[in-house]
């Protein structure tokens, strides 16, 4: 009896790295960020500081929806 390995799919698998990899960014950049500005400045400090950031992390998620819309479709 063979032992049949599915075909990897790694266009799959880069997408869903792709996609861990901006959850990731945008959860140091607010988490991290935030924490940091807090430890810093103060609780006070807190909302303003991570509004501002969690402003740049959409500018950075809408970024790669483009670049990811961009790419489906080129490859259309």
């Amino acid at each position: 009896m063979t032992n049949q390995r599915p075909p990897t799919d790694t266009r799959a698998d880069r997408r869903r790295l792709d996609r861990n990899l901006a959850w990731a960014v945008v959860i140091m950049l607010v988490g991290v960020g935030g924490i940091a500005i807090g430890l810093t400045y103060g609780r006070t400090a807190v909302f303003l500081g991570v509004t501002c950031l969690a402003a740049g992390a959409a500018v950075f998620g809408l970024l790669w929806l483009i670049l990811t819309l961009m790419e489906k479709w080129a490859n259309r």
